[in-house]
């Protein structure tokens, strides 16, 4: 097991044999694959608790964060249930000249777009995630969403991408159709409802899973909450890595 550690100057970091961006780049690499490819990424406490006071911030760390940003810069699209975007105050994602050249060669734009899944449309497109992008942002909605939220989505610059019928996103559909628009590396940092729903379809092919060493009690989410599967779907581990009690695990389908 390679320990990870907290660093910013990345030079002397890779002279100290720790993870820089770029090594953790290489960690993380997507799977040469001709379809779509869909990762989770999600923090948890030690009694299953994926948020505290409503955030995901408070049980996270800094080491956390960097694998954050790096699965970020090695997406083509991040994808984001409505709720969470309101929660966790979601920004566009922004270019980062560490994984430029990687991005160039992969035939990917500067930075990953943001998708948000929305049937209702309830969401307030005055945000600078949908009028001052770098790419423009992507809104995964049903066929039956009002008419007038569509329309102030496309006025805001969102692109609306319909994937379901009446009010309902239907997540095999949303991932068909992210493919469709060339966005084959595709990353969900959730909800725990949005995530719950990728995993009973039955098309989530990665979790990225940080365990953090804190115990919150209370009633909190878990990391994928929602409607069950008829027969446990199992998942090998790929890598771990360890810091300060803080255990980095990706895990990939069977």
């Amino acid at each position: 097991m390679r320990r990870l550690f907290p660093v910013t100057d990345l030079t002397a970091a890779e002279d100290r044999g720790e993870w820089s961006l770029d090594a953790l780049a290489d960690a993380y690499a997507y799977p040469d694959t001709d379809g779509p490819w869909l990762r989770a990424n999600m923090v948890s406490t030690l009694d299953g608790a994926a948020q505290h006071d409503g955030r995901s911030q408070p049980i996270s760390c800094a080491s956390d964060m960097r694998i954050f940003g790096t699965l970020r810069g090695l997406a083509d699209v991040v994808i984001a249930g409505a709720e969470t975007v309101r929660l966790e105050g979601y920004r566009p994602a922004r270019a980062r000249e560490v994984f430029a050249a990687r991005r160039e060669a992969a035939g990917q734009g500067p930075a990953p777009a943001v998708a948000v899944v929305s049937g209702s449309l309830d969401l307030d497109f005055s945000l600078p995630l949908f009028v001052s992008p770098l790419v423009p942002t992507l809104v995964l909605t049903g066929a039956g969403a009002p008419p007038d939220r569509i329309a102030a989505a496309r006025t805001a610059g969102a692109e609306v991408v319909i994937a379901g019928k009446g009010s309902r996103v239907d997540p095999a559909r949303a991932v068909r159709e992210l493919a469709g628009l060339g966005h084959r590396r595709l990353l969900t940092e959730g909800g725990p409802r949005l995530l719950g729903q990728f995993v009973a379809a039955g098309v989530l092919d990665e979790m990225c899973l940080t365990l953090a060493p804190m115990l919150t009690a209370g009633d909190a989410q878990r990391i994928a909450d929602g409607p069950s599967v008829a027969v446990p779907e199992r998942f090998a581990l790929a890598s771990v890595l360890e810091e300060a009690g803080f255990l980095f695990s990706r895990y990939r389908r069977i």
